[in-house]
């Protein structure tokens, strides 16, 4: 069977149908996709295209790593919800998962212009720099690049970064991550990010970036968290009750 459109591969095509199944039900989250070789049957090709939508449909966080002669639907994202500070590993926790990390490397850094503001650094001040593979469960998702003032370093150095919280380390020390900003944008997995993560350079990444402050609103961390787009979810809820309760307190002050 020929490409239904010549400039589509048709394993692309094939990767896209199942892909399809998958979303409308057809194969549930866990459930075992057909053998190559019902799929090569069906769709008229060879094991070795089959092989190649199978290998798209990996990289984009879809179905999981061979099983025998088999591949397992993976569970759609994790949501993570934007209305509570808390930590990667507890989040991780409370959805049933277990967290790790990859530490890539840490290093005293002179910041960028960006990292410099957000972390209110004098002109000539260096900045700690950690970036982290963060797993859940074993599968990579998400490349954490943070930035701290200097006098974090010591007490960051002081534990196993690929098997402890940062946030919840450093509130040993009293340290306490009260309040965050976050903004959320869509980007393309760069390769040596995509190398990192396991996937294909080009994948849909959801990347946020964060400040965070103590109870007295200094800062004590920005960070560049660029998360799989297939394996997780943020979630924002607004009230209108809150906004009215804004609106009548601005009211009174006037």
């Amino acid at each position: 069977m020929t490409s239904e459109n010549p400039k589509v591969p048709r394993y692309r095509e094939i990767a896209e149908q199942l892909r399809a199944a998958i979303e409308n039900g057809e194969f549930a989250d866990g459930a075992s996709l057909p053998s190559e070789h019902r799929l090569s049957e069906r769709y008229g090709v060879s094991r070795g295209t089959i092989r190649q939508a199978f290998a798209f449909l990996r990289a984009s966080g879809v179905v999981s790593s061979r099983q025998g002669a088999r591949r397992q639907v993976l569970r759609g994202p994790r949501s993570q919800p934007m209305t509570e500070l808390v930590s990667f590993a507890r989040w991780a926790r409370s959805i049933g998962e277990t967290p790790s990390s990859r530490t890539v490397g840490t290093a005293s850094v002179t910041p960028t212009a960006e990292v410099r503001d957000k972390l209110g650094l004098a002109l000539g001040e260096n900045a700690f720099h950690v970036e982290r593979v963060r797993l859940l469960s074993g599968t990579p998702t998400m490349l954490e690049n943070t930035y701290y003032p200097e006098r974090l370093a010591e007490p960051i150095l002081a534990m196993d970064l690929d098997a402890e919280s940062i946030t919840d380390h450093l509130e040993n020390y009293g340290i306490v991550f009260a309040d965050a900003e976050h903004s959320i944008d869509a980007v393309a997995a760069p390769t040596r990010t995509a190398g990192l993560l396991g996937i294909r350079t080009g994948t849909p990444l959801l990347r946020t970036i964060r400040r965070t402050t103590d109870p007295t609103g200094e800062v004590l961390e920005c960070s560049f968290d660029t998360y799989v787009g297939s394996a997780v979810a943020f979630v924002v809820r607004n009230s209108v009750a809150a906004g009215a309760v804004s609106r009548v307190r601005s009211l009174l002050a006037t």
